[in-house]
């Protein structure tokens, strides 16, 4: 196993340091940490499905704790979703999960699939964070999370059945990325990503996606970028699925929760005007 790059290696940008002191200092973040308290699985990207409105009535002094695990519920349904279109995964194959967050999704994949699974990011804090999760679970031996930089993780050439990104791709150059990821997969294996795009029919990304750019730190790149890299890449897209309505009411639950941050205006503008979508692409090593 090679060992772990030196921080120079990873952190290789004014950019990237940037963005690794974004989630390094974030540490409280309250809507990842309140909802990963329900059941100690802890994400790091939004909700897929409709809220039960039940969860709005009954005594006021309960309520906030209802939303907290409605919230919990609908990203935990939005990594099963990602999960599902991973393909055929054996307990003997190794995944990657790029950009790992807080190792939620990477948890769940080895409860689902009983395989080793690798989570690379460039905040220690997470990698941090995920390990101990990962600890406390029994399971540390088989999910391992690395301080490593997704573009470049020095594991083996052909090592991995399947590879997913969870809302990271807007940190890095498309290209670049799925170059790193195609070095990695076996011939026929599967990458899967969820993220929010811009809407390049409509011109230049709007207001609202350009405040959502400034509040998390990040580059978001239009929707027609992540085919090109694809394609230039030997990853051959086997589902595309646009998830924008289903991810609507979770925006609309938390914008009425007491962990809202005051990004939701902008996600709940942005999907309802068609400037932003959020897409899941499946696609295959050939």
């Amino acid at each position: 196993m090679p060992t772990t790059p030196s921080a120079p290696a990873v952190l290789r940008t004014a950019f990237q340091k940037a963005v690794a002191s974004y989630w390094n200092t974030n540490q409280q973040d309250p809507v990842n940490l309140r909802l990963g308290e329900v059941d100690d699985l802890y994400h790091h990207h939004y909700g897929l499905g409709d809220y039960d409105p039940s969860v709005l009535e009954g005594p006021a002094e309960t309520r906030e704790q209802r939303m907290i695990e409605e919230m919990h519920r609908l990203e935990t349904a939005q990594a099963d979703v990602l999960l599902d279109h991973l393909g055929t995964v054996t307990p003997q194959d190794r995944l990657l999960d790029g950009g790992s967050g807080r190792g939620g999704t990477s948890v769940m994949a080895h409860q689902r699939f009983g395989c080793a699974v690798d989570g690379v990011s460039i905040s220690e804090y997470q990698v941090g964070f995920a390990n101990e999760q990962a600890r406390k679970r029994g399971i540390d031996d088989s999910v391992k999370f690395h301080f490593r930089n997704m573009l470049d993780t020095g594991f083996e050439t052909g090592s991995r059945r399947a590879i997913w990104t969870n809302e990271t791709t807007m940190y890095v150059d498309l290209f670049e990325l799925f170059g790193e990821f195609s070095r990695l997969l076996e011939f026929g294996g599967r990458y899967v990503c969820i993220t929010g795009c811009s809407n390049d029919v409509q011109g230049l990304r709007s207001k609202a996606v350009s405040r959502i750019d400034e509040h998390y730190t990040c580059n978001i790149h239009p929707r027609s970028a992540y085919f090109k890299a694809l394609a230039a890449n030997g990853l051959t897209p086997i589902n595309v699925v646009d998830l924008t309505p289903a991810t609507i009411p979770y925006w609309e639950l938390r914008a009425k929760s007491e962990v809202a941050t005051g990004i939701e205006e902008a996600f709940l503008t942005a999907y309802k005007e068609g400037s932003f979508h959020y897409l899941l692409i499946a696609a295959d090593r050939v």
